[in-house]
């Protein structure tokens, strides 16, 4: 079901803000415009009609397949049904569709939903008995400016956190929220990454805080054709009153369509609600059997066991602006005699598959032809040899210079912050994160960070930081994305947990042999006995940490097709 149905492809936003250019996109991903499939539609409309509404929001019915659904099930055909719909030929479409359909109720209104819900969050505005949909999938820096200023101000209204990573998906289910009566309810088709990503916190604290229930039905297989984004149903209560208990969360995986053969609101009362802290923060935690989130809990209350924020700090790395100026190969570094600004550096996973970058890496990786050198012009521009010039010009030509982070520095091809540390870390994997112990100095740009540690000595850190407890808190504190890629940011990093045993012996060649060579379930095994298993943690808790991580790894690839490291 589309909703925001964006159709301009020259949009001139923000350039500070926007990195990828809209004439990039395709134009389903500018539209966000997925249309649902009409049998999740039935299964909505279902749970919908069994509440006997007299009021019904579509605040995205796109051309009007809510309203096909709607008809086929029954029950809504002298309900009022509001949807609205931007694209003035699609709400066409769904008026018509609703008039053949016979759902006299209907008003389909081609204007914003989210201007219209600006006018109506107030306590004399609007309000309905159940809000259905699939909200528009469009990132902010997508948006024309004034949806962007919309979207934001439905946050304002809220007295909520707002952030310019939101999704519009976001704002929609805020707004579609806000106008639910007391007792009613809300059933739409979203992203599935409202579980895990930061820029939906502060929905899913306002959802713990306005939901008597919440339910979500996850499904392991992808529901949108042409596409890599996952989705779920989100199925809210709203509390009929302040004082009503908030029963928390509750998660229904799924596989295939069997399902929906079943009364939605007999699924939607099956799972156990969560609540406290799975419910406060992301909702991954709600993934796990109440003995690995009971096991987790306990590990984290170890004396031994740390946030890594406590031990080490995290940096971003280097920013350049235009990489592939920047980072380059060995036969560039001949061809315009650059060797006296050129540096080591590594930034992708192919670049390290271990856990020791030394010269032998480096040396492997500049015999592939890999761009392992790091340009870093620090001459004064009277003082740079004429062939370096040569090739800074060379990016001038390419009008390098005129994107954003090159033009604010001057000169514009002198980076800034250009420092190394003993340990890195790469932004995202495929399995599992792990830090890199930077024997040679190399630097990194900001695919990595740079981790500097508050105390003790890096080799430890990275020995200690691959075990099944710290994969686990990487499940339940990082993001992924189409293709199955786990991608952590410095908040995240900051808050996993890290066992670091009083006395342990920490045999880094080897480790960085079994990660190289070995399954990861089977260096994680190793190391939950060697890292674990000096703080006292059993086998039997071991295994359990394990099959916790496990779990979410295998969840985060169900819709990979091929899991690609950045």
């Amino acid at each position: 079901m589309e909703s925001l149905t964006l159709r301009f492809n020259k949009w001139v936003i923000d350039e500070e803000v926007v990195v990828k250019f809209i004439e990039d996109q395709t134009a389903q991903k500018l539209r966000g415009g997925y249309y649902t499939p009409l049998d999740l539609a039935h299964f909505i409309s279902r749970w919908v009609a069994e509440l006997k509404p007299e009021k019904v929001l579509e605040p995205s019915c796109g051309d009007g397949a809510f309203f096909q659904a709607m008809a086929d099930v029954g029950s809504f055909q002298k309900t009022s049904l509001i949807g609205f719909e931007l694209d003035k030929v699609e709400a066409s479409k769904a008026a018509q569709r609703a008039k053949d359909l016979g759902l006299c109720g209907a008003d389909v209104r081609s204007e914003d939903f989210l201007q219209w819900a600006i006018n109506n969050m107030g306590k004399d505005g609007e309000r309905f008995d159940a809000v259905v949909g699939n909200p528009p999938f469009v990132r902010y820096q997508f948006l024309p400016p004034e949806f962007q200023v919309r979207a934001a101000a439905i946050f304002d209204e809220l007295e909520l956190k707002f952030t310019k990573h939101t999704n519009a998906w976001v704002s929609f289910i805020l707004a579609s929220m806000s106008l639910l009566r007391p007792g009613g309810i809300l059933a739409m088709v979203v992203p599935a990454e409202i579980i895990h990503v930061t820029h939906a916190q502060s929905l899913r604290s306002y959802l713990g805080k306005e939901c008597r229930r919440l339910v979500i039905i996850d499904p392991e297989e992808l529901w949108f054709e042409g596409t890599l984004q996952g989705a779920v149903i989100l199925m809210a209560e709203k509390r009929s009153s302040p004082r009503q208990k908030a029963e928390g969360l509750g998660m229904v995986p799924v596989r295939g369509r069997e399902f929906l053969r079943r009364s939605p609101s007999e699924l939607f009362a099956e799972p156990q609600s969560i609540n406290g802290k799975t419910v406060a923060g992301k909702w991954t935690r709600a993934l796990l059997d109440l003995e690995t989130r009971e096991l987790f809990d306990e590990l984290e209350a170890h004396s031994d066991v740390h946030r890594f924020d406590d031990i080490a700090r995290v940096d971003v790395g280097i920013v350049t602006g235009a990489n592939k100026f920047f980072l380059v190969p060995d036969e560039t570094v001949r061809a315009y005699g650059l060797s006296k600004y050129a540096h080591p550096m590594f930034g992708r996973s192919e670049h390290c598959p271990g856990v020791i970058y030394d010269e032998r890496q480096h040396a492997a990786n500049a015999e592939k032809g890999s761009p392992t050198n790091f340009l870093w012009f620090d001459d004064a521009p009277n003082k740079m040899a004429s062939r370096a010039r040569q090739y800074i010009e060379r990016g001038e030509a390419e009008e390098l210079h005129t994107r954003y982070k090159c033009r604010i520095r001057a000169p514009w091809y002198k980076v800034p912050s250009v420092y190394s540390t003993e340990v890195g870390m790469l932004k995202r994997c495929h399995d599992t994160p792990r830090l890199i112990l930077n024997k040679i100095g190399a630097y990194t740009t900001d695919t990595a960070y740079r981790i500097r540690t508050r105390e003790g000595e890096g080799e430890r850190l990275v020995g200690c930081f691959i075990n099944p407890l710290t994969a686990l808190s990487a499940e339940l504190e990082g993001r992924h994305y189409g293709g199955g890629v786990l991608e952590l940011i410095p908040s995240e990093i900051e808050r996993l947990l890290i066992p670091l045993p009083q006395t342990i012996e920490i045999d880094l060649e080897g480790l960085d042999a079994s990660i190289r060579n070995r399954p990861t379930h089977e260096t994680l095994e190793r190391q939950g006995e060697v890292v674990l298993g000096a703080l006292g943690i059993s086998k039997a808790k071991q295994a359990s940490a394990l099959e916790g991580w496990r779990k979410l790894r295998d969840r985060r690839h169900r819709t990979s097709t091929e899991a690609v490291d950045a």
